[in-house]
């Protein structure tokens, strides 16, 4: 069962806890990213903003894109007031379990996810560094979401992108179905709007260390964007996928 609470989360322990408990979960979802269609039901996110530019050529050791992968890598580009991301900064990115707590009208909602992949690419063109997490266990969604940031080296234009491809998992009551079905549209556009924000900030004045759990193991965690969000439509069959 998905946990929830109002008006306030969990503690440094609880986190623990669920944390290590989410190591045994499994992705609630089988489709591949290929088969994830809005035919099929799957909704389409998606947003990228120039966040940051460098001279042309391929990244400086210390610049703007070293802090925004930096940024990327630690979830930092997460909007707290809608959605903290707890981690393990110990763990390697890629199988990272993570704990996702959203937060919508006072109500806290904690789901787990997994860190299904990472690609890095440095070639003539372009760098680009990127991971995808995957949902598992009982989650209020299912489906992926990728989140890249890459250097043209023609231009030195730093570019962020969140890609996301879900639809609807399991809720503890059906209010919070409702609610979701309502409000999830709003707080999807506001959170990519403050990703990108976020990256841009960070890309210019952020750290490039590893973060520092402030209490206990566990880390707590403007341009031009370009939105775009395309919804599922109902097929019962892809319920079988």
């Amino acid at each position: 069962m998905i946990e929830w609470r109002f008006a306030r989360g969990w503690s440094e322990r609880e986190l623990e806890e669920r944390l290590a408990r989410a190591a045994g979960l499994e992705r609630n979802f089988r489709a591949k990213w290929e088969e994830m269609l809005p035919g099929r039901g799957w909704n389409h996110y998606r947003s990228g903003a120039v966040v940051a530019r460098e001279p042309p050529g391929p990244p400086l050791p210390t610049g703007a894109f070293q802090r925004a992968r930096v940024a990327v890598e630690n979830c930092a580009f997460s909007d707290p007031s809608i959605v903290t991301v707890h981690f393990d900064p110990h763990q390697p990115l890629e199988g990272r379990r993570m704990l996702v707590e959203i937060k919508v009208l006072g109500l806290h909602y904690l789901c787990s996810v997994v860190v299904g992949a990472v690609r890095e690419e440095a070639g003539a063109e372009r760098t680009l560094f990127a991971f995808r997490y995957d949902t598992v266990g009982d989650h209020i969604e299912q489906g992926m979401e990728w989140f890249a940031v890459d250097k043209e080296h023609a231009t030195g234009e730093v570019r962020f992108r969140v890609e996301s491809r879900w639809r609807p998992g399991r809720f503890p009551n059906w209010w919070s179905r409702v609610g979701f079905a309502l409000l999830s549209p709003h707080y999807h556009r506001a959170w990519h709007h403050a990703a990108q924000w976020r990256i841009s900030l960070l890309a210019r004045f952020g750290s490039l260390d590893p973060p520092v759990p402030h209490d206990g193991s566990l880390v707590h965690e403007g341009p031009e964007v370009v939105y775009e969000a395309i919804r599922g439509t109902r097929d019962t069959r892809a319920r079988r996928r």
